[in-house]
């Protein structure tokens, strides 16, 4: 255990003194040497401790004294770096215990994330700055509004209440779950995917929301439907042929708040142009969401109009 004061005592003594008592091996390093071997304080080495991602190789049980292992340094300035990414303990902890490869690619997931946050932060800036500065919330006129016929489709839905912290989950899992009963029972998905807004969604209105995958055979669909209603809410439908007004956005730029200014954007053309709205609005993903980066285009956000 930490003894108060004990810590500050042992970082002014010798690395090693006086032999080691019974118990722990020649050669260790006390916690100021290796404190300052690794350029971590002796807070962090504790911290670190505690999480079981530096334990001390040995722990006197009468002075609390803490020692390490001259080839733990290495693993310490490992752990040292990892923070300065801002990586959490837990995600460190289970880095640390993969090997080489793994592990790198392991780091590279990691900083894929960041910088698809980062991008898609970037974009809620310029947001919110037109926002608070009284311009325009639809990102500046950034958004190309276009149009097109969709023929009518037979598709396979799941429908749930849902709010906005949700939703990124909710969508992936469903569509995932509607696009793998289309490949293996229903003849295959026929064009891409989307999600139906039929209430607003937001961190205090849950929808709902309904997730819909084009299928090549209705029966099977139906019959799959029909059977899974106990667990969710599924069902197997037509989509009327539409015409679609739309903005298509970037990856970065489907992460809520920003994804707003997509559909002002589109509400605003709709009114500009003498159009009106005939139907709830959607978003349609139209590539590999796990392949694009954040600057890739991968959604169409629309509104049926008449």
């Amino acid at each position: 255990m930490d003894v108060p004061g004990r810590e500050h005592a042992l970082d002014s003594e010798p690395a090693l003194g006086g032999g080691p008592e019974p118990g722990r091996e020649p050669g260790l390093l006390k916690l100021g040497a290796f404190a300052a071997r690794t350029r971590l304080s002796a807070k962090a080495l504790r911290l670190y401790d505690r999480q079981g991602l530096l334990p001390p190789a040995y722990v006197d049980e009468a002075t609390g004294y803490r020692y390490y292992r001259t080839d733990q340094v290495e693993r310490a300035r490992t752990v040292a770096l990892l923070r300065r990414l801002d990586m959490p303990l837990a995600d460190i902890g289970a880095l640390l215990g993969l090997d080489d490869a793994a592990a790198a690619t392991a780091l590279g997931a990691y900083w894929a994330g960041v910088e698809e946050r980062i991008a898609a932060q970037r974009t809620l800036v310029d947001y919110l700055r037109g926002r608070l500065s009284g311009r325009s919330p639809t990102m500046y006129g950034t958004f190309e509004i276009r149009t097109a016929d969709v023929p009518e489709a037979f598709v396979l839905c799941e429908r749930r209440h849902v709010f906005t912290h949700e939703l990124s989950t909710w969508i992936d899992a469903s569509l995932g779950r509607l696009e793998q009963v289309a490949e293996e029972l229903c003849g295959g998905v026929t064009t891409s995917p989307f999600v139906i807004y039929h209430a607003e969604v937001t961190e205090d209105s849950d929808g709902p929301a309904e997730a819909c995958v084009p299928v090549a055979d209705p029966e099977a669909a139906r019959a799959w439907a029909k059977a899974q209603r106990r667990q969710r809410d599924v069902r197997a439908r037509v989509e009327p042929a539409r015409r679609l007004a739309y903005a298509r956005i970037t990856k970065a730029q489907v992460a809520y708040p920003q994804i707003i200014g997509a559909y002002d954007a589109v509400e605003e053309w709709i009114a500009r142009e003498g159009l009106s709205q005939a139907g709830p609005c959607r978003e349609v993903y139209f590539t590999d969401w796990d392949a694009a980066g954040p600057g890739d285009d991968v959604c169409d956000v629309a509104y049926p109009v008449t």
